[in-house]
């Protein structure tokens, strides 16, 4: 027999060959390493098996029983329900699957056939029986109805792969490690395993896909075995390594060091129009002292809808400028970075700060600023992607700020601070990140928070309604606009298609324009020219439009405080950090404001849980960690282009108490470097093997 190593090919396993190894590859399974990374989804008590006779109510069971007799009830749903008729041999009892259509088309089941089932016993009004609902089940072989795989143990439960069933995948597991070689390198050092009570290599692999009756099987289901642990431990270590690694280049690395005076504190107080709140002090104060060190700032500044993160920005610009810098401004669309100019030019031209907007083909239309940009006449420009663009060129670019980071990628965020020497660097966002995810995401940064907001900020009253109350929401404007306050109305972008976005607006715009009058009513939407956005934002601004029709192109930065009422369609539709953002649109002034959350009166029940969760509170922070829960950290606020890794067990949720640890661990290793270095190499050669990959 050949010995087998982790790096052998997946086709000279027994019982693979060349037929199943081109399944198997095309799967992302290319070596046994592969394989044995390809974890059980979950474990059977087949130590215990229950009969039909036996089935308690509540409780979860497994059984072997044999199909009787198979039958699809129609109902209302297309899916129909499959009711299998099971027997032991002595007891009838019956198992059933909601829209199991699909499943009585491909015959899963036929009389005869001999199943394992596992499922929760539950009473069935319609056969006065206790019935198995839509209980996990396995096939087994004709011929073995009374000796199933795994009887007398735990049995590991795996995903199919390419049509080979889970039996077919225990057999080539069990295959693998019956010629797998005695040595297995094991990544983690032995001091490090020993630190965290973690199982080596061999012996976690073995458990989990061979447990004993000695394993706790409550623990191997929820992923919280040392076994699981240890992977766990081993998937963070390799990312907090890559973030370490990362942060301890940029503070060795000589960058702009600016200096702050009594001049310099005057000249900040000039731009603030009240007196800052102890958040932003002592934000502030942070920034200044990584402003004042050797190494270049890399902060993160997260802040609330409102909690006046862009005047800390400013007076960070304003110390750049003092030093005689030059500062770039970027933000993801031009709405907010013409926002973001007008606010500039309202608080730094005031102390003889040039600043400038960069549009979009910058190059061809903006010669003459662009020249004043490369002489250093420029304090300030401001812009989205066309700051990027090679012909945008610094003369000394001491300063990056970037709003919205998580609207780029990394890579556009280092392309900006290329343009100077090492230049600070100060990433904003008011998408509220739970720590666990800022943590990766933001692993290479300083994070802070600014935790209040400005006073008198009135509270936002958020209510959720159907379609069916539509004749409320109408009232609410009406009653708004009579006041003398304005309103936002907002429609989504619909499958990422701009056409079906705009004519949706647009239809909702001649609806209310014929309810209010067309010159109330103004339409604000991504495919309008530059000048034709300022032009209805500075109507809107000065109170000439009262109804604010719009796209999501106003869900950051648009601050108009007379803006009372927000109406969001087919909220269903959008984020829970999009809906959070759009709803800081309002409440900027003193007055009360409100946000009307519409939707079809039937909804899913995961957006119906996120529409009512923004509903309940106006807590960001609380939102983003029920967004985290929801939707997972690949879709929170757009982070699937941040480079985040897709692990193959750590849950950033679940197992946050392992993240800190590997943070640490990382700490403690970043400057070892030929010790680092090998344990990156280990870990990414199993990292590479598997589908976990590391921020780029």
């Amino acid at each position: 027999m050949n010995t087998l190593h982790l790096d052998s090919e997946i086709q000279y396993v027994k019982g693979v060959g060349p037929k199943r190894g081109a399944l198997l590859r095309a799967r992302g399974i290319h070596t046994v390493q592969d394989l044995l990374l390809r974890f059980p989804r979950r474990y059977e008590d087949r130590s215990r098996l229950a009969s039909l006779d036996t089935l308690v109510t509540g409780q979860t069971a497994t059984l072997l029983a044999k199909v009787y007799s198979v039958r699809l009830i129609s109902t209302r749903s297309r899916g129909g329900i499959l009711d299998v008729v099971l027997t032991d041999g002595v007891t009838y009892g019956h198992a059933k699957w909601f829209n199991g259509g699909s499943l009585y088309r491909q015959k899963k089941f036929v009389p005869g056939m001999a199943l394992v089932l596992t499922g929760k016993g539950e009473v069935d009004k319609y056969d006065q029986g206790i019935v198995l609902f839509n209980p996990e089940f396995e096939v087994l072989p004709e011929g073995e109805p009374t000796a199933p795989d795994g009887l007398g143990r735990y049995v590991p439960i795996y995903e199919e792969v390419s049509g080979i069933s889970s039996r077919q995948l225990r057999s080539i597991v069990l295959a693998a490690f019956g010629s797998l070689s005695d040595t297995l390198e094991d990544p983690l050092p032995v001091e490090m395993r020993s630190r965290y009570s973690l199982p080596g290599l061999r012996t976690s692999l073995e458990a989990l896909h061979q447990p004993t009756l000695d394993d706790d099987i409550d623990l191997l289901n929820r992923r919280r075995s040392p076994y699981h642990r240890r992977f766990i431990f081993e998937e963070f270590l390799l990312l907090e390594l890559t973030l370490a690694l990362r942060r301890h280049h940029l503070r060795s690395t000589v960058g702009v060091r600016f200096r702050t005076n009594p001049h310099i504190r005057e000249r900040i107080k000039e731009i603030l129009p009240f007196h800052p709140t102890a958040a932003q002090k002592r934000v502030f104060a942070e920034i200044v002292d990584d402003l004042r060190a050797s190494h270049p700032m890399n902060r993160l500044l997260q802040g609330d809808v409102g909690s006046g993160k862009t005047l800390v920005a400013f007076e960070t610009i304003v110390v750049a400028v003092e030093n005689g810098y030059q500062a770039a401004m970027m933000a993801p669309t031009e709405i907010l970075a013409e926002q973001h100019y007008i606010s500039a030019r309202r608080i730094l031209e005031p102390l003889g700060y040039k600043v400038a907007l960069l549009r979009k083909g910058v190059g061809k239309d903006q010669p003459d600023l662009l020249a004043e940009l490369r002489g250093g006449r420029i304090h300030l420009a401001i812009g989205t992607h066309a700051l990027l663009e090679d012909a945008a060129a610094f003369s000394r670019l001491g300063l990056v700020v970037i709003d919205e980071q998580h609207r780029f990628g990394v890579m556009q965020r280092l392309r900006l601070m290329e343009k100077g020497q090492s230049p600070n660097t100060l990433v904003m966002t008011a998408t509220p990140i739970p720590r666990t995810l800022a943590m990766t995401f933001y692993g290479d940064l300083d994070v802070s928070v600014i935790d209040e907001m400005p006073p008198g900020r009135t509270p936002i009253r958020t209510v959720h309604i159907g379609e069916g109350r539509r004749g409320y929401a109408e009232k609410l404007l009406k009653q708004e606009l009579e006041k003398g306050r304005q309103c936002y109305v907002v429609y989504p972008l619909i499958e990422e298609s701009e056409k079906i976005d705009l004519r949706s607006a647009t239809e909702g715009y001649g609806q209310l324009a014929d309810i209010f009058g067309s010159e109330r009513v103004g339409l604000l939407h991504g495919r309008l020219k530059g000048e034709e956005k300022e032009a209805i934002m500075r109507a809107f601004n000065a109170g000439d439009i009262g109804i604010l029709v719009s796209t999501t192109v106003v869900e950051v930065g648009v601050d108009v405080p007379n803006a009372t009422l927000m109406l969001i369609e087919h909220a269903e539709r959008f984020g829970m950090a999009q809906l959070h953002q759009l709803r800081g649109r309002v409440g900027r002034g003193t007055e009360a404001s409100h946000c009307v959350l519409m939707t079809p009166d039937r909804i899913g029940g995961v957006a119906r849980e996120r529409v009512r969760a923004v509903a309940a509170t106006t807590d960001g922070f609380r939102l983003a960690e029920t967004d985290l829960r929801l939707r997972g950290p690949g879709e929170l606020a757009g982070t699937r282009q941040s480079g985040l890794p897709e692990f193959l067990l750590a849950d950033l949720v679940e197992d946050v108490d392992i993240l800190v640890e590997a943070r640490g661990e990382a700490e403690r290793w970043v400057r070892d470097a030929p010790r680092r270095d090998k344990l990156i190499a280990d870990l990414g050669r199993r990292a590479g093997a598997s589908s976990l990959a590391t921020v780029g």
